[in-house]
């Protein structure tokens, strides 16, 4: 972990998080239209706060460690399309999942992705329509509640990277932050994440009485008051 416990740049929580969150037998069946509507705010807040990104912000760091944030908005950018396709059943093919530069629109390019990525996940016609995520696992594909939630989680937690990175504030609204605190403590907090390129650092001990947004941030390694560390 780095001594200003940032999060190192990453894809989506990985498998053991998918295993993690597996439903029980019992559990009622996932209401794909508000898990929907929960995921078109977060990357809808997304967009909001990317579409104040200047030519000069591009070199600035961000909580996601070495990145600067034109290399946070190329991932952000890839990890659209990649959804997209594996919502669309395309999921394996590599290509959709590249990160590519972003040119010398970054912004553009970042709106029309995460238009795509809505588009294809408003189109799902059932919360288990299989998906594939290669950069989870080749071996099987996941029910669409449960890569939507994976989504979810990282734009939620991207967004919040970027507005940090401009130096603003940003808090999702309540019903999103309750959606994404539980996958945010499904993901597995071992040695994994102390990996160089871990999808996450490992867990910090959130302030007494921290709110949602706060919990969901260390329990993924990020520091609430970034770029100052937690002591």
């Amino acid at each position: 972990m780095n001594s200003d416990a940032q999060s190192a740049p990453h894809t989506a929580p990985d498998a053991g998080a998918a295993d993690a969150t597996v439903p029980s037998a019992t559990a009622p069946r996932p209401d794909l239209a508000h898990l929907l509507a929960l995921h078109a705010g977060a990357v809808r807040d997304s967009v909001t706060l990317v579409r104040r990104v200047t030519p000069d912000d591009l070199p600035r760091p961000t909580p996601c460690s070495a990145w600067t944030l034109a290399d946070l908005l190329a991932h952000m950018t890839a990890q659209h399309h990649g959804f997209a396709a594996a919502a669309r059943g395309d999921g394996r093919d590599p290509a959709h999942w590249t990160v590519h530069p972003l040119g010398t629109d970054p912004v553009t390019r970042y709106a029309a992705a995460a238009d795509e990525v809505l588009a294809a996940f408003a189109a799902v016609g059932t919360p288990d329509q299989p998906f594939a995520l290669p950069e989870f696992t080749t071996a099987r594909t996941f029910p669409a509640h449960r890569a939507i939630g994976f989504h979810l989680i990282d734009y939620v937690v991207h967004t919040w990277d970027v507005a940090r990175a401009l130096g603003l504030d940003h808090i999702p609204g309540a019903a999103l932050l309750d959606a994404a605190l539980p996958l945010a403590y499904a993901v597995p907090d071992d040695d994994s994440r102390r990996a160089p390129g871990s999808a996450f650092r490992p867990a910090l001990t959130p302030a007494a009485h921290a709110g949602p947004l706060e919990q969901i941030l260390t329990a993924l390694g990020r520091s609430p008051d970034w770029p100052t560390p937690l002591p």
